[in-house]
């Protein structure tokens, strides 16, 4: 397996773990479950302890940061006395959670502290190329820089340097893989129109790349060659499917339409030499293959994780996850705004009482109190060190929140019916008054702009930001324990099924809050 810092359990603390998590979460649930937006509507200031409130109602911003969300914080000074029982939840919040870095916080200033790679350019990172940065965001090259050289060397371990990288959008990392780290990879990726700009970024990488050899006329290094150009297949992977139905779609002779499987798909405009001639790879020679998956959504992880349990053609894996609200339970067999597209392969028909997205383990599916709402697993994808950075600063944006409670119930008065509307973003919120913000928000749940909306009881509420910021960050501090659980299920589904998994922190917390890789390998005998 790989060396370096991971987070490292035996069985018995694996298991002694989850039972404590689930214990935890069961017991507090009202701050889990809640939605914010219902601060006043359901009087949720009102659910916390009464000891709670009196000492938690009066601090500062910078206080509620340091005294209930760092888990780092070392010599805490408080203001009055606290009760044990507020002391004995942030304490177990905190030491349940898997640590998100394995150094400590840079972020006692008050600043919000970037990666080193940053450092002269928080826009470009120094450890990438400008080849690999263009069209690129920020938080991105450090994801494919990271999560790239992990790959690399689990590549060089297994050796094998077939990868498949699945949900690969626009194609960062697999460019990165291919281009960069010169490995062979085959990209699938459900939405066609993501898949054309992938193979539009692949042919200007490549004429980035030949301008940059013939600019040094380092003719020694030779221009990329077939092994290291991608691969890219439009389509969706469905989480009802075999794994054969899967590893088909790999060596499908579909991605962007005409000529589909040359790389980059811009041949009329590369340089003569770089022309490359691809072919579909036979399935059924694929004996060695890596599966990456960078922010997978939903319920592609764990598909992800039991083809690599399944398939003999996977040796390993890495998996970095996002979006737990999507995951499939038993409770909640399609959550909101998940589709499969049309035309999406068929199910295998022995699979057609398939498992869902959690939990995955035999063992946390048995322990009592194990379920996760769909709130509680929203949650668990917040920024929490993005918000502590808010609440040092004493941002402007702190004040959304209250806006949005408000705001419910004006609507909930006038419509019952519209209870939790979804609003969405309103940009540039903070800089608005309030009423400016109502206006906005009652014409996307379709209520008249006009709606009287009382200037006392408004005000009234609006005097009550603290509490609200005071009971989000409550629950944000359940934020990490949740995506503790959903990640230790998945370990402990590898460790069922005869694999050992790792899980690390990868990425820099404060620039990527879905920071953790799951990585795992098969043994020669598996």
């Amino acid at each position: 397996m790989l060396e370096g810092p991971h987070i490292s359990l035996s069985t018995e603390e694996q298991n002694e773990l989850a039972t404590k998590i689930t214990r935890f979460l069961s017991h507090y649930k009202f701050l889990s479950e809640s939605y914010i937006i219902e601060f006043f509507t359901e009087d949720l200031w009102h659910k916390l302890p009464v000891s709670w409130q009196a000492v938690l109602q009066h601090l500062s911003y910078p206080q509620i940061a340091e005294l209930l969300l760092n888990a780092e914080h070392e010599h805490r000074r408080y203001p009055c006395v606290w009760p044990l029982s507020l002391l004995a939840f942030r304490d177990t919040a905190h030491s349940l959670a898997f640590p998100r870095s394995f150094s400590k916080s840079r972020a006692g200033n008050g600043s919000r502290p970037e990666p080193r790679e940053f450092q002269e350019n928080q826009n470009q990172s120094s450890l990438l190329t400008h080849a690999f940065r263009k069209h690129v965001k920020p938080k991105k090259q450090h994801e494919i820089r990271e999560l790239g050289t992990l790959v690399k060397q689990l590549c060089e371990q297994t050796k094998c340097n077939q990868i498949v990288d699945v949900g690969s959008g626009q194609g960062h990392l697999t460019r990165y893989l291919s281009f960069g780290l010169g490995l062979s990879v085959t990209a699938i990726e459900a939405d066609p129109a993501l898949v054309a700009m992938a193979n539009r970024f692949d042919g200007e990488l490549l004429w980035a790349l030949e301008k940059e050899r013939q600019k040094r006329q380092k003719f020694s290094c030779e221009a990329p060659s077939s092994e290291g150009c991608p691969r890219h297949v439009t389509g969706w992977v469905d989480p009802k499917a075999s794994w054969e139905v899967f590893i088909q779609q790999l060596g499908a002779d579909q991605a962007n339409g005409d000529d589909p499987l040359t790389p980059c798909n811009t041949t009329s405009r590369c340089p003569e030499h770089l022309r490359l001639e691809a072919t579909a790879p036979n399935p059924d020679a694929r004996r060695d293959l890596v599966l990456t998956g960078l922010h997978a959504c939903g319920d592609l992880s764990p598909t992800l994780l039991r083809h690599f349990i399944k398939c003999p053609h996977i040796c390993a894996i890495t998996s970095v996850a996002c979006c737990y609200m999507k995951l499939t339970t038993k409770e909640q067999p399609a959550p909101p705004g998940v589709i499969g597209p049309p035309g999406s392969p068929q199910s295998d028909p022995q699979s057609l009482s398939w498992d869902f997205g959690y939990p995955m383990s035999e063992h946390v599916r048995g322990l009592p109190g194990h379920q996760l709402s769909y709130k509680a697993r929203e949650a668990a994808c917040h920024a929490t060190e993005d918000y502590m950075a808010r609440l040092r600063e004493e941002s402007t944006l702190l004040r959304t929140h209250c806006y949005r409670a408000a705001l419910e119930v004006f609507i909930t008065d006038t419509k019952p019916d519209l209870r939790r509307a979804g609003i969405q973003t309103v940009k540039k919120a903070h800089l608005l008054t309030f009423n400016e913000y109502a206006r906005l928000g009652l014409a996307r749940v379709g209520l008249p702009t006009s709606l009287p909306l009382d200037a006392r009881r408004s005000e009234a509420m609006l005097a009550q930001q603290g509490r609200v910021v005071v009971f989000f960050s409550l629950a944000l501090m359940l934020a990490p324990v949740v995506e503790t659980l959903v990640l230790l299920d998945r370990v402990m589904y590898l460790r069922e099924n005869g694999v050992r998994g790792q899980l690390f922190p990868l990425f820099d917390p404060n620039f990527s809050p879905r920071n953790f890789v799951l990585v795992a390998q098969k043994s020669n005998g598996l």
